[in-house]
């Protein structure tokens, strides 16, 4: 890893080349928040009866600060700007269906991940979007302090108030550690939402949707 010099507004940009030496990733963080988040971690570090200055722990204060701002990266994305920049017009009537995007989560009452997949699927009313802008949709809400129900209704409004369609359907499974790992320890359980609009709310398009989530196409 190399280090940047700072650039406006107090902004790092860390570029990797671990990967592949003819691919670089660039990440960027907020100097003055990595410092503090560093601070309070180093500080929690010491609260749980740990030794921040051990060898293993030393830089552990600052790779969380990291990896927390890049967790909860959504709150700086615009996702329906990222669904209107990439918008054509399509005479297509028939359903689009992306399903088992992968997503991470962090609960909001733990702050612990949740983690799992989504199924998106909408009906085109003269507009469709880039099936890769879907899944992005799907991060910039799941990288945010979340619970599943709110971001289950926030992929589908995004996708309803920009693109306008005849309707949309998202389906969301996943896991939570709150659930594995503390409180009632259920390490089976899987947790489902739903939620529809226009078309989706009929019973024949619905039952379509799920069939087309649940088949296993070769």
């Amino acid at each position: 890893m190399r280090l940047k010099e700072a650039l406006p507004s107090d902004i790092v940009s860390q570029t990797s080349m671990e990967e592949h030496p003819n691919y670089q990733r660039t990440e960027t963080y907020h100097g003055a928040n990595t410092d503090a988040l560093a601070g309070m971690y180093h500080d929690i570090l010491e609260r749980l009866g740990e030794d921040p200055a051990r060898q293993g722990l030393e830089k552990t204060p600052l790779r969380v600060a990291k990896a927390l701002q890049y967790i909860t990266q959504g709150y700086e994305m615009d996702a329906h700007a990222i669904v209107k920049g990439a918008m054509f017009d399509e005479p297509a009537s028939e359903m689009v269906l992306v399903k088992d995007i992968e997503l991470y989560s962090l609960c909001e009452h733990h702050m612990l991940p949740f983690f799992g997949k989504a199924h998106v699927a909408y009906i085109p009313n003269g507009k469709i979007v880039g099936l890769s802008k879907i899944a992005r949709v799907v991060d910039v809400y799941a990288r945010r302090l979340q619970v599943q129900e709110r971001l289950t209704h926030q992929i589908l409004e995004c996708l309803q108030e920009t693109l306008n369609p005849e309707g949309v359907a998202v389906v969301i499974e996943a896991k939570h550690l709150c659930m594995m790992m503390r409180g009632v320890q259920k390490q089976n359980s899987v947790t489902t939402t739903s939620a529809f609009t226009g078309q989706f709310k009929e019973a024949e398009t619905r039952s379509e949707f799920i069939s087309l989530v649940s088949a296993k196409l070769s």
